[in-house]
């Protein structure tokens, strides 16, 4: 227990949670927005050296640059929607705990939210399926993809992302017998733009099964949807075992 609590990793500007994927089963992801460059880089390589892997997000260009300069021996997974980095030891892999996520957005002005989503259930050992610019405008183009996941692929838990009038995940909720995450996004205009509306309208719900994270706060939505996955998969494991 007092390894998963170590605070010995203390830098001038910072306190390091190095072992928080091990105590919490979701890795600490550096958000680099607003940080200065020099301290990310310094913070990369203490999870780098101690645990093998770093993963940042809200990368800058010149963040960027930085990382791919200096990280050359390094894997360098650049994923340029969300603009999310993840370094990781040549010889390392991500795990597989089984867990199963589907991830839907309402438009394609939702992908870079829902794509910090998608990334950190990858890092935590799920399988994700996607959809995306599936809203509300044309309804008609979500149930293939409902189908896809709910039925054929018998996902654990869901994330639907919205701009707008935030109307995809109390329809989704609705339908399915999963788990569903509503992840509202900064997207609109005028009067409750930049996701006001949105998530007011996903805390207004209906629809039973719907919990909702923040505006714009796709790792938040990936943490609990991998939780969700990962837990749903170990039990299915304890049950064949147990047959």
């Amino acid at each position: 227990m007092t390894k998963l609590f170590d605070d010995r990793n203390r830098l001038s500007f910072a306190r390091l949670d190095l072992r928080r994927q091990a105590r919490s089963g979701v890795p600490e992801v550096i958000m680099t927005e607003g940080k200065d460059v020099e301290h990310c880089l310094t913070i990369a390589r203490q999870f780098v050296a101690q645990e093998g892997r770093a993963i940042l997000s809200r990368v800058s260009p010149k963040l960027e640059a930085r990382l791919q300069a200096e990280f050359t021996t390094m894997e360098f997974g650049w994923h340029p929607i969300s603009r999310m980095a993840v370094l990781r030891h040549p010889h390392s892999s991500l795990p597989d705990h089984g867990g199963q996520v589907g991830v839907l957005t309402a438009g394609t002005s939702d992908m870079s939210v829902a794509e910090e989503a998608v990334i950190l259930c990858q890092e935590m050992g799920c399988t994700v399926h996607t959809a995306y610019d599936v809203g509300v405008a044309g309804l008609h183009r979500v149930f293939d993809p409902l189908h896809r996941m709910v039925i054929e692929e018998q996902v654990d838990a869901l994330i639907v992302a919205a701009g707008m009038d935030g109307a995809l995940p109390s329809v989704v909720s609705g339908l399915v017998d999963v788990p569903v995450i509503g992840l509202p996004t900064s997207i609109g205009y005028g009067l409750g733009g930049r996701g006001i509306s949105a998530l007011l309208s996903m805390l207004q719900t209906c629809a039973p099964g719907l919990s909702v994270v923040n505006i714009d706060n796709g790792i938040g939505a990936g943490a609990v949807a991998g939780i969700i996955a990962n837990r749903a998969a170990a039990a299915r494991k304890a049950t064949r075992k147990g047959e």
